[in-house]
């Protein structure tokens, strides 16, 4: 397996692994879209919510795969300043602990990684004033729009996921990772969206601590080293 099919792959489940963090953090926006579907005729609903959920979902998709460009380009001053195996190890060990603080926090043991995000809060205060030039999300340009801004959205996850594609080195790379990525959170969040933003059974206490302990055992994986084999990425 190639580095970059290994690193699509990880993302991918670590955003399927981790989908229920996405269900608090984005059951708001799927609720407001759902809302919009509220003056639409009983028989066109069903479609129109499947297409404003898809719509959305889209826009946040389109934002990580930016992210993980933009990463992946930054990860290239990284390597050149510590060595392909040095940055690629470095990046792995930060993925490992955050999963693994991601892990204990849907678990139900404490929030490490507020901090984290406190720091990320620095660019969505200059970002989410533009969402109220979208309300209401009536329409599905608007949906993407919402979804593009909301990608930003300080995360946890997905700041796990961009540690993962840091090192990757290669802009394109960074951006399908984290599009696997996004698609991996995809089933959870487009279900909030036409569950009308309740969530179901993935709110549920024993689903978050088997999906947090899943990744918490996948953090350890990545932090100890284990699944990518010393000298996948080099130059």
């Amino acid at each position: 397996m190639t580095p970059d099919i290994l690193i699509i792959a990880s993302a991918f489940l670590l955003g399927l692994l981790g989908s229920l963090h996405c269900v608090g953090m984005c059951g708001g926006i799927a609720g407001m879209l759902h809302a919009a579907t509220v003056s639409v005729p009983a028989n066109q609903m069903p479609r129109r919510r499947w297409l404003m959920t898809l719509a959305y979902n889209g826009g946040r998709i389109g934002s990580y795969a930016v992210a993980g460009a933009i990463a992946a380009l930054a990860g290239v001053t990284l390597l050149a300043m510590l060595g392909a195996e040095t940055g690629r190890a470095l990046a792995q060990v930060v993925s490992g602990l955050f999963m693994i603080l991601l892990g204990l926090y849907l678990t139900g043991w404490g929030n490490a990684l507020a901090p984290v995000e406190r720091i990320g809060m620095q660019l969505w205060r200059r970002l989410s004033p533009l969402t109220r030039h979208l309300l209401p999300v009536d329409g599905y340009g608007r949906a993407f729009a919402a979804g593009m801004i909301w990608g930003w959205l300080p995360c946890g996850l997905v700041y796990s996921a961009l540690a993962l594609v840091l090192a990757s080195g290669r802009p394109l790379a960074g951006a399908v990772a984290m599009g696997a990525f996004g698609l991996g959170t995809l089933p959870a969040v487009a279900a909030v969206g036409l569950l009308g933003g309740e969530g179901g059974p993935m709110r549920r206490p024993m689903v978050r601590r088997v999906a947090g302990s899943l990744i918490m055992l996948f953090g350890i994986v990545m932090f100890t080293g284990l699944a990518m084999p010393r000298g996948a990425l080099h130059g």
